[in-house]
């Protein structure tokens, strides 16, 4: 709210707080242009905010501890080992080690790679502070962007979007993932076999993702907002924005042009998100590959769920059906409000459309995403303040919210058991 973080027009309260929740959870919805309302000073602000949220507050807490010769308290450790590792056979060292490292490596690649694509018609002062801010932004998943139509001016631009994809990407699947494959994927012997179960899940699942997402985008806005593309173009505008969906929030499509079909599949990537240990948010592609997984394994009469020779635990799909179920309890709560704040008592044929954009608008902040039909900037103060809520859950997580709510004592006992009809 500072006025030297403005460029123009001050930043009210409500504005402040909906664009700082934004960046901290790394989610990239913005009520004003991060290019023209935010001085250089402001968009540093939002870089800090970012690169906190994307390692985690835990994370750079820990790291400064340690920075200033202190050792972090037993919690501490718990909760870092359990963000970024599905064990406690690592410490915390060997964890904030390889998590630095990776962001520092990855990003790093990023800004050089950036830098050279952003120098013609900039100074180098400009383009170092444009690769700067969008390595560091897609990396941690934000999707905040100082351009005021994204990615839209360099949608045929090869280069620059794969990088892009390559940060996205690298930051979405997990620092145990980009452990895993640093240590056991050895140049001489490649083999995915090496890899955890947890590793494969998420690769396998966000390589289906990534190819159907593309298929289906291409297909169904092929003669819609790929149209003025050229061929090569529409196949790489489908490509990014079926790997942005799922965490990131750029586009290069004109999003509130897309049809009906395309939107309702955004949602459904949204929704899934990127994977555990990771700056994304979402239910995890672990989660969706967990249930898939389940309801195929009991078809084919196995009592639990198995794949690439390994059966999943039962804690896991606890955790996981927790996590489904109370995903969609503050997705449909989330979007209840919102129909009553932006449309209230209004005929639903005077408000067609509206519910498909709220729903999209919804998932978007639960997801961490960051896209947006069109419609945030016009949202309510009530609006805004229920979607920075919604994204607050997003970032944290339905069921560390659910935990922390919940009561400490646990039953020790059950009741005798009962048959139900089901389906």
């Amino acid at each position: 709210m500072l006025p030297a973080a403005s460029a123009g027009k001050h930043l009210g309260f409500v504005n402040a707080l909906f664009t700082s929740t934004s960046a901290v959870c790394v989610t990239g919805l913005t009520v004003v242009d991060t290019g023209n309302a935010f001085s250089p000073f402001g968009q540093f602000i939002l870089l800090i905010l970012i690169q906190a949220g994307g390692l985690g507050i835990m994370t750079m807490s820990t790291l400064f501890l340690m920075l200033v010769g202190k050792r972090p308290g037993l919690v501490g450790q718990t909760v870092v080992q359990d963000a970024f590792t599905h064990s406690r056979e690592r410490n915390i060292f060997s964890i904030l080690k390889d998590v630095v490292l990776f962001t520092c490596v990855i990003e790093g690649l990023g800004i050089v790679l950036m830098f050279f694509y952003f120098l013609p018609g900039n100074n180098i002062k400009q383009a170092l502070f444009l690769s700067i801010f969008h390595s560091i932004s897609a990396f941690c998943n934000a999707g905040f962007s100082v351009f005021s139509d994204s990615f839209v001016g360099y949608r045929e631009n090869w280069a620059l979007n794969l990088v892009l994809c390559f940060l996205i990407i690298s930051g979405g699947i997990g620092f145990l993932v980009l452990s895993e494959l640093k240590l056991k994927f050895s140049l001489k012997r490649p083999s995915l076999s090496r890899l955890s179960l947890h590793s494969k899940l998420v690769l396998s699942t966000t390589t289906i993702l990534l190819a159907s997402g593309t298929f289906l985008i291409t297909a169904m806005e092929w003669h819609n907002t790929l149209a003025p593309l050229s061929v090569p173009g529409r196949f790489l505008s489908a490509f990014f924005q079926s790997v942005t969906a799922r965490t990131a929030g750029f586009n290069t499509l004109p999003i509130g042009n897309m049809a009906n079909e395309t939107l309702f599949l955004l949602i459904l990537l949204m929704f899934i998100g990127a994977s555990p240990g990771s700056c994304g948010g979402g239910i995890k592609t672990t989660s969706l590959a967990t249930l898939v997984v389940l309801g195929t394994s009991r078809f084919r009469g196995h009592k639990r769920p198995q794949l690439f020779n390994r059966t999943i635990s039962e804690v896991s799909v606890g955790k996981t059906i927790s996590v489904m179920m109370l995903s969609m309890i503050v997705v449909c709560v989330g979007i209840m409000l919102l129909l009553i704040t932006e449309i209230g008592e209004v005929a639903h044929p005077q408000s067609r459309g509206k519910f498909l954009e709220l729903l999209f608008e919804v998932v978007s902040a639960f997801g961490t995403v960051g896209l947006s039909t069109g419609i945030t900037p016009g949202l309510s103060v009530m609006g805004k303040i229920i979607l920075s809520g919604i994204m607050f859950v997003g970032r944290l997580g339905p069921l560390v919210v659910g935990v922390a709510v919940s009561r400490d004592t646990v039953s020790r006992y059950h009741y005798a058991e009962e048959t139900i009809m089901v389906g």
